[in-house]
């Protein structure tokens, strides 16, 4: 008995990240060994997903609101520069994407979809449900998912609870630290469910239904890559005057790895919450900053929007002049923040970018059609990418605030 609860405890303080590897590799070993056996796998994988979105919501809701609850007047939390470093980093992505499609233009072979997905009319109404997402009834919020609606009740309760005496804060504190070890189990189960989540992938659609949009795949992962690994980290310098790149990998392993197998910004923030704390980052500032950054931070999405409204343009032939290209990326910039925290939220944003150009809503639909069948690389990747950068926008805004102590955040992600 000694020793089996020995294995255990092991595995618990073992490498999350190398169980996480290892949990990949058996997923794909399972998935080409036996694909009937790869798809009950898949139940693992479900499971770990749907554990992640029940968490999360009531996560940010109790963090969010103790955070503010307990601050001290005058506490300094660099929200601010996060959310320039959020606006910022989603506009290069969406101007990275615009230069690359018009160097590497994408045309599609589009056939006629039946979809019963409605995509927004226009800029306005995406603004709309925005707004109504903020004053949406806190119990819908919390059961939904709306971590628009949460943020904005967390933070309201927050505020309204610093007038309250210490026990109440004190209370709020405690319910805030017993909600992050329920997420911390949670999280340990991420090798099994990542194992799950691979083998059903793998087993369920192979590796040949990409080939025929490879091209397309291309441009919107050298877009994703190009931002993650040098737009990124030129932002990160100018904030931290410090070789980036061991922030920047921590961040993609850590959060990244998690994130591609979510396919979910919203079910991440766990596994971001608990990166923070272990880079010993501000927990008054991560606490808003990293449930903000899954609804408002879009790189990947503001790129998927881009490259795919592009690649209806070229495929219909329409010319495209520098000043409609600029306000393309603006738009999808925009639109991107609009993109729901789950698997596929910024494909439905294509026909609103697609209006620009006058494209047919039916022709635009198929193009959302097409980002589903590569959605296997596509969505992931571009989680990946939105979410581990809500860490690292966090992790660089502390530590410009922090440039004359001696211990930076660069050096804690390397020993993180």
């Amino acid at each position: 008995m000694n020793q089996v609860t020995g294995i255990f405890k092991r595995i618990a303080e073992g490498s999350l990240v190398l169980q996480i590897l290892i949990g990949i590799i058996a997923g794909v070993l399972l998935a080409v060994a036996s694909p009937s056996a790869a798809g009950s796998a898949g139940l693992f994988g479900s499971l770990f997903v749907k554990a992640l979105k029940a968490v999360a919501p009531i996560l940010v809701f109790v963090i969010v609101a103790s955070s503010i609850a307990n601050q001290k007047k005058g506490a300094h939390t660099n929200m601010r520069s996060i959310i320039g470093l959020y606006l910022v980093g989603t506009f290069m992505a969406a101007l990275v994407a615009v230069v690359l499609s018009f160097l590497f233009p994408t045309t599609l072979t589009l056939v006629a979809t039946n979809t019963s997905a409605t995509p927004p009319d226009g800029i306005r109404e995406v603004l709309n449900t925005l707004l109504f997402k903020i004053v949406d009834n806190p119990v819908n919020a919390l059961a939904s998912g709306n971590f628009i609606g949460i943020l904005a009740w967390a933070v309201a309760l927050g505020i309204a609870f610093q007038h309250t005496g210490e026990a109440t804060k004190t209370f709020l504190s405690d319910v805030s630290h017993g909600v992050s070890a329920i997420v911390k189990l949670v999280i340990r189960f991420a090798p099994l469910g990542i194992f799950g989540l691979v083998a059903k992938t793998i087993s369920s659609t192979g590796f040949s239904a990409l080939a025929g949009y490879s091209h397309l795949l291309q441009v919107l992962l050298a877009s994703m890559i190009l931002i993650a690994l040098v737009v990124n980290p030129v932002i990160v310098f100018c904030m931290t005057r410090k070789n980036p790149y061991p922030l920047v990998l921590t961040c993609l392993r850590e959060s990244g790895v998690t994130a591609f197998f979510t396919r979910s910004s919203a079910a991440n923030i766990p596994v971001n919450m608990d990166l923070c704390k272990r880079l010993d980052l501000n927990e008054d500032t991560y606490s808003v900053s990293i449930p903000l950054g899954a609804t408002i931070n879009m790189a990947g999405a503001a790129i998927t929007i881009t490259v795919m409204t592009l690649a209806a343009v070229h495929t219909l032939g329409i010319q495209v002049d520098i000043a409609t290209a600029l306000l393309l990326s603006i738009i999808a910039s925009v639109s991107a923040c609009g993109a729901s925290g789950v698997a596929g939220g910024s494909l439905l944003l294509i026909p609103l970018a697609c209006s620009l150009f006058g494209v047919p809503n039916e022709i635009s639909m198929q193009v959302v059609a097409a980002g589903f069948i590569i959605g296997v690389i596509q969505d992931s990747a571009e989680t990946a990418l939105n979410s581990s950068t809500d860490v690292l926008f966090t992790a660089a805004a502390d530590a410009h605030s922090k440039l004359s102590e001696p211990v930076d955040v660069a050096e804690r992600a390397s020993a993180a």
